[in-house]
């Protein structure tokens, strides 16, 4: 008769595992993506804005469009100082009030359990 050898049980620790180079990438390519998309969208709420201010058409947008281009660069430069700490503080609340609105998107979806798949 052959005897069976009873090996232990592995036992399992409770440490995380570091995730590898795939994970990291597929996590970081998300992650550019969501601030990319975000960006776009802040830079067509500004264009939406003034194809607004010019009624809705592409001739009053373009009129609007040379109004402010033309105050701009008659500006002194406190004025144009100033006109930079305005768009820069609009650009921020548009692009927080997206990431508000696309809070569920900013993490990549998460894969079933037990999946081995990174992507």
């Amino acid at each position: 008769m052959a005897t069976r050898t009873s090996q232990p049980p592995i036992a399992r620790t409770n440490r995380r595992r570091l995730p590898d180079g795939r994970t990291l990438l597929y996590f970081y390519l998300h992650l550019v993506g969501f601030i990319v998309t975000t960006l776009l969208l802040t830079w067509g709420l500004f264009a939406l804005f003034f194809l607004a201010l010019g009624g809705f058409s592409l001739d009053g947008f373009m009129i609007q469009l040379g109004n402010l281009t033309s105050r701009y660069i008659a500006a002194s430069p406190d004025r144009v100082a100033s006109f930079k700490h305005i768009f820069v503080a609009a650009h921020l609340i548009l692009a927080a009030g997206l990431i508000v609105l696309r809070r569920h998107r900013i993490l990549p979806p998460a894969l079933a359990n037990g999946s081995h798949d990174h992507g």
